[in-house]
């Protein structure tokens, strides 16, 4: 009878001991897979949110920086690792939308693989032209480029990047040809923009303020749905009359697919209060990104549209990754 009361304990409480264990976590440190160089404004502002994040959840998440292949290494890393809530991976546009609409072999698969957290924020991307060059507004520099087809030159950090992309789109939807200059990192461009060996580029924010502010280069509109805090007298791509034309940097945190939900929507939780938080927002202001606190299931949704828009460029213009 002893071994029958034993026996009987041990069945009622299997089913629970998933339930405690989640109820638990985390009981050791977190790691956060960023598939970007430590610096990048995606690292940056990782760290400011898992700093907060980590306090809450009552441990430490150690950030490791695994970038290479336009950050497909990391994720794919992220996407592998145990699906027990102690991996969270850094995912963007870039690694979620633009690498699958261009047909890139991925070693991971971008929806399947993956189970959302939440969304961090987006962070869009200001034109900006040489001094030097005729054009103060959009208007201008559209007119401007089609009186000169071909000859006015825009950087990249890369082929097929989403600045690149970006630009691509900017000029099917105001019918300019433009010549594409990739470089090896935005950086790079950015000299050639301030010494007038390029002619403008889409630029993200926090680096390119005090060359603007400057008055080294000339930012004519920003890529988002609303303005920029901090180029609050510049107007948007849709203000200056290209009809509705938004790009931007998005970023979310992801989790490999098989862990349980109720970690997930633990992390969500704490996230979403994060992320709230007045402190953390303006801090992310400052790296040009905008909070976007909200379900999981806006990652996703973000994908699917994201995926789709870029698709669709890349039959139109034939955009290749080579």
């Amino acid at each position: 009878m002893k071994r029958i009361a034993l026996g009987l304990l041990a069945l009622v409480a299997l089913p629970f001991a998933p339930a405690v264990a989640q109820a638990t976590y985390p009981e050791r440190p977190i790691r956060l897979i960023v598939p970007f160089p430590a610096g990048a404004s995606s690292d940056v502002v990782s760290r400011i949110l898992v700093q907060k994040l980590g306090t809450r959840l009552g441990q430490q998440i150690v950030v490791e920086n695994r970038p290479g292949a336009s950050g497909a290494i990391g994720v794919d890393i992220a996407a592998k690792s145990a699906p027990d809530g102690y991996t969270i991976g850094l995912v963007t546009g870039s690694t979620h939308a633009v690498s699958p609409a261009l047909g890139n072999v991925l070693p991971y698969n971008p929806v399947k693989d993956f189970k959302p957290i939440g969304m961090i924020g987006a962070a869009p991307y200001v034109l900006v032209v040489w001094p030097g060059l005729p054009a103060k507004t959009i208007p201008e520099l559209v007119a401007l480029a089609k009186s000169k087809p071909g000859t006015l030159n825009y950087g990249s950090a890369g082929i097929a990047s989403l600045a690149h992309l970006g630009t691509a789109q900017f000029a099917s939807q105001t019918g300019i040809n433009i010549t594409h200059v990739p470089y090896k990192s935005s950086s790079q461009s950015l000299i050639d923009m301030v010494t007038g060996r390029l002619e403008m580029q889409f630029a993200t924010i926090a680096p390119v303020l005090q060359n603007v502010r400057s008055g080294q280069l000339r930012a004519l509109a920003t890529t988002g749905r609303k303005r920029v805090a901090a180029l609050s007298d510049i107007p948007t791509m849709i203000e200056s009359g290209v009809p509705d034309y938004e790009v931007s940097l998005w970023m979310a945190f992801m989790l490999p697919a098989a862990t349980p939900d109720a970690i997930a929507a633990k992390l969500n939780a704490e996230l979403t209060a994060v992320l709230s938080d007045p402190e953390t927002q303006e801090a992310m202001r400052k790296q040009g990104f905008e909070a976007e606190p909200g379900a999981p299931q806006a990652v996703m949704t973000r994908i699917e549209s994201e995926t789709a828009k870029w698709r669709a460029l890349v039959a139109k213009t034939g955009i290749k990754t080579k």
